[in-house]
Protein backbone atom coordinates (compact mmCIF):
# COMPACT_ATOMS: atom_id res chain seq x y z
CA UNK A 1 0.00 0.00 0.00
CA UNK A 2 1.20 3.42 -0.89
CA UNK A 3 2.49 5.41 2.59
CA UNK A 4 0.07 8.22 3.84
CA UNK A 5 1.81 12.00 3.90
CA UNK A 6 2.39 11.95 8.18
CA UNK A 7 0.07 15.15 8.40
CA UNK A 8 -3.13 12.44 8.65
CA UNK A 9 -1.85 11.40 11.36
CA UNK A 10 -2.72 14.19 13.27
CA UNK A 11 -6.13 15.19 11.96
CA UNK A 12 -8.23 13.96 14.46
CA UNK A 13 -11.49 11.70 14.31
CA UNK A 14 -14.79 13.33 14.23
CA UNK A 15 -16.25 12.36 17.11
CA UNK A 16 -19.49 13.73 16.31
CA UNK A 17 -19.73 11.12 13.91
CA UNK A 18 -19.64 8.38 15.77
CA UNK A 19 -22.56 9.43 17.65
CA UNK A 20 -24.51 10.29 14.85
CA UNK A 21 -23.59 6.84 13.84
CA UNK A 22 -25.09 5.60 16.39
CA UNK A 23 -27.87 7.13 16.19
CA UNK A 24 -28.65 5.62 13.37
CA UNK A 25 -28.24 2.25 14.15
CA UNK A 26 -30.49 2.88 16.88
CA UNK A 27 -32.94 4.46 14.19
CA UNK A 28 -32.47 1.97 12.44
CA UNK A 29 -33.87 -0.82 14.90
CA UNK A 30 -37.22 1.45 15.41
CA UNK A 31 -36.21 4.13 18.19
CA UNK A 32 -37.15 7.79 17.79
CA UNK A 33 -34.61 10.05 18.17
CA UNK A 34 -34.06 14.05 18.26
CA UNK A 35 -31.05 15.28 16.91
CA UNK A 36 -29.27 18.33 18.69
CA UNK A 37 -26.31 17.33 17.43
CA UNK A 38 -25.37 17.93 13.50
CA UNK A 39 -24.81 21.58 12.55
CA UNK A 40 -27.30 21.53 9.23
CA UNK A 41 -30.74 23.78 8.98
CA UNK A 42 -33.64 21.72 8.99
CA UNK A 43 -34.75 24.69 6.70
CA UNK A 44 -33.49 24.11 3.08
CA UNK A 45 -33.03 25.86 -0.33
CA UNK A 46 -35.97 28.35 -0.97
CA UNK A 47 -38.40 27.82 -3.76
CA UNK A 48 -36.55 30.98 -5.93
CA UNK A 49 -33.22 29.28 -5.35
CA UNK A 50 -34.65 26.00 -6.45
CA UNK A 51 -36.03 28.00 -9.19
CA UNK A 52 -33.21 29.35 -10.38
CA UNK A 53 -31.32 26.48 -10.45
CA UNK A 54 -33.86 24.71 -12.75
CA UNK A 55 -33.54 27.88 -15.10
CA UNK A 56 -29.55 27.87 -15.43
CA UNK A 57 -29.91 23.93 -16.09
CA UNK A 58 -32.38 24.30 -18.38
CA UNK A 59 -30.77 27.37 -20.16
CA UNK A 60 -26.98 25.05 -20.46
CA UNK A 61 -25.34 27.62 -17.77
CA UNK A 62 -23.54 24.63 -16.18
CA UNK A 63 -20.23 24.85 -17.92
CA UNK A 64 -17.20 26.59 -16.35
CA UNK A 65 -16.98 29.93 -14.69
CA UNK A 66 -14.60 32.41 -14.05
CA UNK A 67 -12.15 30.95 -11.14
CA UNK A 68 -13.25 34.02 -9.09
CA UNK A 69 -17.00 33.54 -9.02
CA UNK A 70 -19.13 35.29 -12.24
CA UNK A 71 -19.38 38.79 -11.92
CA UNK A 72 -22.95 39.11 -10.75
CA UNK A 73 -22.72 36.71 -8.01
CA UNK A 74 -19.53 38.39 -7.03
CA UNK A 75 -21.42 41.95 -6.82
CA UNK A 76 -24.88 40.95 -5.19
CA UNK A 77 -22.35 39.08 -2.12
CA UNK A 78 -20.76 42.43 -2.08
CA UNK A 79 -24.01 44.24 -1.90
CA UNK A 80 -25.16 41.95 0.66
CA UNK A 81 -22.35 43.26 2.82
CA UNK A 82 -23.79 47.25 2.28
CA UNK A 83 -26.56 46.46 2.73
CA UNK A 84 -27.32 44.36 5.66
CA UNK A 85 -23.71 44.99 7.55
CA UNK A 86 -22.74 48.38 6.49
CA UNK A 87 -19.42 47.61 5.41
CA UNK A 88 -18.05 48.89 2.18
CA UNK A 89 -17.13 45.32 0.04
CA UNK A 90 -15.55 45.99 -3.27
CA UNK A 91 -17.02 43.11 -5.48
CA UNK A 92 -13.30 42.57 -6.74
CA UNK A 93 -12.49 41.69 -3.53
CA UNK A 94 -14.71 38.94 -3.18
CA UNK A 95 -14.13 35.35 -4.16
CA UNK A 96 -16.70 32.62 -4.98
CA UNK A 97 -15.63 29.03 -3.37
CA UNK A 98 -16.47 25.89 -3.24
CA UNK A 99 -18.32 26.08 0.36
CA UNK A 100 -16.80 27.86 3.28
CA UNK A 101 -14.61 24.64 3.86
CA UNK A 102 -13.34 25.60 0.09
CA UNK A 103 -12.52 29.05 1.40
CA UNK A 104 -10.37 28.04 4.12
CA UNK A 105 -8.36 25.79 1.98
CA UNK A 106 -7.98 28.61 -0.65
CA UNK A 107 -6.80 30.52 2.67
CA UNK A 108 -4.16 28.72 4.21
CA UNK A 109 -2.91 27.37 1.42
CA UNK A 110 -1.92 31.00 0.03
CA UNK A 111 -0.65 31.64 3.51
CA UNK A 112 0.64 29.07 5.83
CA UNK A 113 4.10 28.21 4.89
CA UNK A 114 4.89 24.41 6.13
CA UNK A 115 5.50 24.49 9.65
CA UNK A 116 4.00 27.89 10.81
CA UNK A 117 1.92 28.10 13.81
CA UNK A 118 -1.93 30.08 13.32
CA UNK A 119 -3.69 30.86 16.51
CA UNK A 120 -7.14 29.86 17.49
CA UNK A 121 -9.30 29.25 20.21
CA UNK A 122 -9.97 26.16 22.65
CA UNK A 123 -12.98 25.26 21.76
CA UNK A 124 -13.09 25.30 17.54
CA UNK A 125 -14.61 24.01 15.07
CA UNK A 126 -12.45 20.85 14.06
CA UNK A 127 -12.61 21.39 10.34
CA UNK A 128 -10.51 24.79 10.98
CA UNK A 129 -7.81 23.39 12.32
CA UNK A 130 -7.65 20.50 10.56
CA UNK A 131 -8.08 22.34 7.11
CA UNK A 132 -4.31 24.28 8.72
CA UNK A 133 -3.15 21.00 9.15
CA UNK A 134 -3.69 20.00 5.50
CA UNK A 135 -1.90 22.46 4.26
CA UNK A 136 1.15 22.03 6.06
CA UNK A 137 0.85 24.42 9.47
CA UNK A 138 0.14 23.80 12.47
CA UNK A 139 -3.25 24.76 14.73
CA UNK A 140 -1.95 26.08 17.82
CA UNK A 141 -5.53 26.31 20.26
CA UNK A 142 -5.42 28.54 23.07
CA UNK A 143 -7.88 27.75 26.06
CA UNK A 144 -10.69 30.33 25.50
CA UNK A 145 -12.61 29.46 29.19
CA UNK A 146 -16.06 31.69 29.53
CA UNK A 147 -14.67 34.50 30.98
CA UNK A 148 -13.00 35.08 27.19
CA UNK A 149 -16.56 33.99 25.64
CA UNK A 150 -14.39 30.38 24.32
CA UNK A 151 -13.15 33.51 22.11
CA UNK A 152 -9.64 34.78 21.41
CA UNK A 153 -8.35 38.06 23.17
CA UNK A 154 -5.69 40.63 22.03
CA UNK A 155 -4.18 39.01 24.94
CA UNK A 156 -3.80 35.95 24.04
CA UNK A 157 -2.43 37.21 21.04
CA UNK A 158 0.51 39.10 22.59
CA UNK A 159 0.86 36.23 24.73
CA UNK A 160 1.28 33.25 22.43
CA UNK A 161 2.60 35.41 18.84
CA UNK A 162 5.72 33.71 18.36
CA UNK A 163 8.51 33.62 15.69
CA UNK A 164 7.05 30.81 13.85
CA UNK A 165 2.98 32.12 14.03
CA UNK A 166 1.53 32.89 10.34
CA UNK A 167 -2.01 34.66 11.65
CA UNK A 168 -5.01 34.06 13.82
CA UNK A 169 -8.70 32.50 13.07
CA UNK A 170 -11.34 32.94 14.75
CA UNK A 171 -15.37 32.48 14.13
CA UNK A 172 -18.01 34.86 15.35
CA UNK A 173 -20.51 33.74 16.47
CA UNK A 174 -18.77 30.55 16.84
CA UNK A 175 -19.28 26.68 16.21
CA UNK A 176 -19.43 25.31 18.87
CA UNK A 177 -20.33 27.87 21.37
CA UNK A 178 -22.57 30.40 19.26
CA UNK A 179 -20.62 33.39 20.97
CA UNK A 180 -19.57 36.01 18.79
CA UNK A 181 -16.21 38.10 19.15
CA UNK A 182 -17.66 41.78 20.68
CA UNK A 183 -16.33 44.33 17.82
CA UNK A 184 -13.77 46.30 20.13
CA UNK A 185 -11.93 42.93 20.77
CA UNK A 186 -11.74 41.77 16.90
CA UNK A 187 -10.85 45.36 16.29
CA UNK A 188 -8.34 44.86 19.02
CA UNK A 189 -7.30 41.62 17.94
CA UNK A 190 -6.42 42.53 14.19
CA UNK A 191 -4.25 45.66 15.15
CA UNK A 192 -2.50 43.17 17.33
CA UNK A 193 -1.83 40.71 14.45
CA UNK A 194 -1.50 43.72 11.69
CA UNK A 195 1.69 44.92 13.98
CA UNK A 196 3.29 41.60 13.42
CA UNK A 197 2.43 41.54 9.81
CA UNK A 198 0.42 38.07 10.09
CA UNK A 199 -2.76 37.36 8.98
CA UNK A 200 -6.33 37.79 10.51
CA UNK A 201 -8.90 35.31 9.33
CA UNK A 202 -12.72 35.78 10.41
CA UNK A 203 -15.08 33.13 9.82
CA UNK A 204 -18.58 34.49 9.88
CA UNK A 205 -20.37 31.77 7.83
CA UNK A 206 -22.89 32.32 11.02
CA UNK A 207 -23.24 36.06 11.37
CA UNK A 208 -26.55 35.98 9.55
CA UNK A 209 -27.99 34.04 12.31
CA UNK A 210 -27.08 36.42 15.03
CA UNK A 211 -29.62 37.56 17.67
CA UNK A 212 -28.65 40.04 19.88
CA UNK A 213 -27.66 43.54 18.94
CA UNK A 214 -26.10 45.05 15.54
CA UNK A 215 -24.69 42.30 13.13
CA UNK A 216 -21.36 43.82 12.28
CA UNK A 217 -18.82 42.25 9.89
CA UNK A 218 -15.21 42.50 10.49
CA UNK A 219 -14.93 43.89 6.97
CA UNK A 220 -15.33 47.08 8.74
CA UNK A 221 -11.66 46.65 10.33
CA UNK A 222 -9.99 46.62 7.22
CA UNK A 223 -9.30 45.39 4.00
CA UNK A 224 -6.38 43.72 5.49
CA UNK A 225 -9.28 41.28 7.17
CA UNK A 226 -9.78 38.17 5.32
CA UNK A 227 -13.42 37.06 5.81
CA UNK A 228 -15.10 33.72 5.09
CA UNK A 229 -18.42 33.01 4.92
CA UNK A 230 -20.87 30.67 2.96
CA UNK A 231 -24.64 29.76 1.65
CA UNK A 232 -24.86 26.73 4.01
CA UNK A 233 -26.45 28.33 7.35
CA UNK A 234 -28.10 31.62 6.87
CA UNK A 235 -29.10 30.98 3.23
CA UNK A 236 -29.81 26.94 3.80
CA UNK A 237 -28.20 25.53 1.04
CA UNK A 238 -25.76 23.56 2.84
CA UNK A 239 -25.25 20.88 0.20
CA UNK A 240 -24.78 23.22 -2.53
CA UNK A 241 -21.08 23.44 -1.45
CA UNK A 242 -20.65 27.60 -2.25
CA UNK A 243 -19.02 30.25 -0.40
CA UNK A 244 -16.87 33.51 -0.80
CA UNK A 245 -13.85 34.89 0.74
CA UNK A 246 -13.03 38.27 0.87
CA UNK A 247 -9.11 39.12 0.43
CA UNK A 248 -6.89 42.51 0.36
CA UNK A 249 -7.19 44.05 -3.10
CA UNK A 250 -3.31 42.74 -3.22
CA UNK A 251 -4.00 39.33 -2.39
CA UNK A 252 -6.40 38.92 -5.35
CA UNK A 253 -4.07 37.82 -8.01
CA UNK A 254 -2.70 35.42 -6.16
CA UNK A 255 -5.67 33.58 -4.97
CA UNK A 256 -7.10 33.71 -8.61
CA UNK A 257 -3.94 31.96 -9.71
CA UNK A 258 -4.61 29.09 -6.83
CA UNK A 259 -8.05 28.80 -7.52
CA UNK A 260 -7.28 28.75 -11.26
CA UNK A 261 -5.18 25.32 -10.56
CA UNK A 262 -6.48 23.68 -7.39
CA UNK A 263 -10.38 24.19 -8.02
CA UNK A 264 -10.99 26.01 -11.59
CA UNK A 265 -14.37 27.38 -10.53
CA UNK A 266 -17.19 26.97 -8.21
CA UNK A 267 -20.60 24.71 -8.86
CA UNK A 268 -21.44 27.16 -11.96
CA UNK A 269 -25.40 25.82 -11.42
CA UNK A 270 -25.01 26.77 -7.64
CA UNK A 271 -23.97 30.32 -8.69
CA UNK A 272 -26.32 31.25 -11.04
CA UNK A 273 -28.90 29.45 -8.43
CA UNK A 274 -27.80 31.54 -5.08
CA UNK A 275 -28.40 34.89 -7.21
CA UNK A 276 -31.81 34.60 -5.82
CA UNK A 277 -30.66 34.52 -2.27
CA UNK A 278 -30.27 38.39 -2.35
CA UNK A 279 -34.07 39.68 -4.12
CA UNK A 280 -35.94 41.56 -1.09
CA UNK A 281 -38.39 38.76 -1.19
CA UNK A 282 -36.12 36.18 -0.44
CA UNK A 283 -33.89 38.13 2.14
CA UNK A 284 -38.00 38.11 4.14
CA UNK A 285 -37.87 34.47 4.21
CA UNK A 286 -34.58 34.47 5.66
CA UNK A 287 -35.01 36.77 8.19
CA UNK A 288 -38.13 34.99 9.20
CA UNK A 289 -35.95 32.00 9.69
CA UNK A 290 -33.62 33.57 11.47
CA UNK A 291 -36.43 34.62 13.81
CA UNK A 292 -37.20 31.23 14.12
CA UNK A 293 -33.91 30.04 15.38
CA UNK A 294 -33.93 32.73 17.69
CA UNK A 295 -37.41 31.82 18.99
CA UNK A 296 -35.94 27.90 19.72
CA UNK A 297 -32.63 29.75 21.17
CA UNK A 298 -35.29 31.74 23.84
CA UNK A 299 -36.90 28.23 24.76
CA UNK A 300 -34.39 26.43 25.23
CA UNK A 301 -31.77 28.38 27.70
CA UNK A 302 -33.92 29.25 30.35
CA UNK A 303 -35.51 24.67 29.85
CA UNK A 304 -32.03 23.82 30.44
CA UNK A 305 -31.66 26.13 33.62
CA UNK A 306 -34.81 24.48 35.00
CA UNK A 307 -32.88 21.37 34.42
CA UNK A 308 -29.51 22.17 35.73
CA UNK A 309 -27.88 22.21 32.37
CA UNK A 310 -25.57 24.25 32.57
CA UNK A 311 -24.55 27.48 30.11
CA UNK A 312 -21.69 29.16 31.23
CA UNK A 313 -22.08 32.05 28.48
CA UNK A 314 -25.44 33.35 26.59
CA UNK A 315 -24.98 32.35 22.74
CA UNK A 316 -25.91 35.51 20.53
CA UNK A 317 -25.67 33.66 17.44
CA UNK A 318 -25.81 30.38 15.35
CA UNK A 319 -27.65 27.47 16.59
CA UNK A 320 -25.46 26.14 19.16
CA UNK A 321 -25.34 25.98 22.81
CA UNK A 322 -22.34 25.00 24.39
CA UNK A 323 -23.59 23.57 28.11
CA UNK A 324 -21.11 22.27 31.30
CA UNK A 325 -22.96 19.08 32.13
CA UNK A 326 -19.74 18.40 34.68
CA UNK A 327 -22.68 18.37 37.43
CA UNK A 328 -23.83 15.28 36.40
CA UNK A 329 -21.01 13.39 34.45
CA UNK A 330 -17.09 13.73 34.67
CA UNK A 331 -16.68 12.76 30.79
CA UNK A 332 -19.06 14.29 28.41
CA UNK A 333 -18.39 11.49 25.39
CA UNK A 334 -19.97 9.09 28.30
CA UNK A 335 -22.68 11.53 29.45
CA UNK A 336 -23.61 12.16 25.11
CA UNK A 337 -23.90 7.92 24.78
CA UNK A 338 -26.02 7.80 27.83
CA UNK A 339 -28.37 10.39 26.85
CA UNK A 340 -28.72 9.08 22.91
CA UNK A 341 -29.20 5.23 24.51
CA UNK A 342 -31.27 6.11 27.42
CA UNK A 343 -33.27 9.56 26.51
CA UNK A 344 -33.04 9.24 22.70
CA UNK A 345 -31.72 12.75 22.30
CA UNK A 346 -28.44 12.82 20.28
CA UNK A 347 -25.89 15.91 21.14
CA UNK A 348 -21.74 15.99 20.47
CA UNK A 349 -19.32 15.77 22.96
CA UNK A 350 -16.88 18.26 23.43
CA UNK A 351 -14.07 16.22 22.78
CA UNK A 352 -13.97 17.37 19.21
CA UNK A 353 -13.64 21.26 19.29
CA UNK A 354 -10.32 21.09 21.83
CA UNK A 355 -8.21 19.95 24.64
CA UNK A 356 -9.80 22.44 27.14
CA UNK A 357 -12.13 21.19 29.58
CA UNK A 358 -13.03 19.39 26.83
CA UNK A 359 -14.75 16.48 29.09
CA UNK A 360 -17.11 19.38 30.42
CA UNK A 361 -18.92 20.16 27.80
CA UNK A 362 -21.66 19.30 25.42
CA UNK A 363 -22.74 21.23 21.86
CA UNK A 364 -26.84 20.97 21.40
CA UNK A 365 -27.76 22.21 18.38
CA UNK A 366 -31.13 23.59 17.63
CA UNK A 367 -31.60 23.28 14.24
CA UNK A 368 -34.43 21.06 14.53
CA UNK A 369 -38.15 22.44 14.67
CA UNK A 370 -39.37 23.76 18.33
CA UNK A 371 -42.02 20.67 18.86
CA UNK A 372 -39.08 18.32 18.66
CA UNK A 373 -36.76 20.76 21.07
CA UNK A 374 -39.82 20.78 23.37
CA UNK A 375 -40.03 16.88 23.43
CA UNK A 376 -36.15 16.71 23.80
CA UNK A 377 -36.19 18.55 26.99
CA UNK A 378 -39.03 16.30 28.58
CA UNK A 379 -37.10 13.44 27.83
CA UNK A 380 -33.57 14.79 29.26
CA UNK A 381 -35.78 15.96 32.27
CA UNK A 382 -36.87 12.19 32.65
CA UNK A 383 -33.18 11.54 32.20
CA UNK A 384 -32.06 13.41 35.00
CA UNK A 385 -34.78 13.03 37.16
CA UNK A 386 -35.85 16.27 37.56
CA UNK A 387 -39.34 16.29 35.20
Amino acid sequence: MPRLASRISRISPFYAMEVVKQAAQLQAAGRDIIHMSIGEPDFTAIPAVVDALDAAARSGRSQYTEALGIPALREAIAGFYATRFCAQVDPSRVIVTAGASGALMLACAALIEPGQEVLMPDPTYPANRHIVTAAGGTPRLIPSGPADRFQLSADHVRQHWTPSTAGVIVASPSNPTGTSVAPDVLAEIAAEVRARDGFTLVDEIYLGLSYDGDRRSAAVLGDDVILVNSFSKYFHMTGWRLGWLVVPPDLVPAFEKLAQNVVICPSALSQHAALACFTPESLDIFETRRGAFQQRRDFLLPAFERLGLSVPVRPDGAFYIYSDVSAHASDSFDFATRLLNEAGVCAVPGLDFGDADAHRYLRFSYATELSRLEEAMARIGDFLGKA
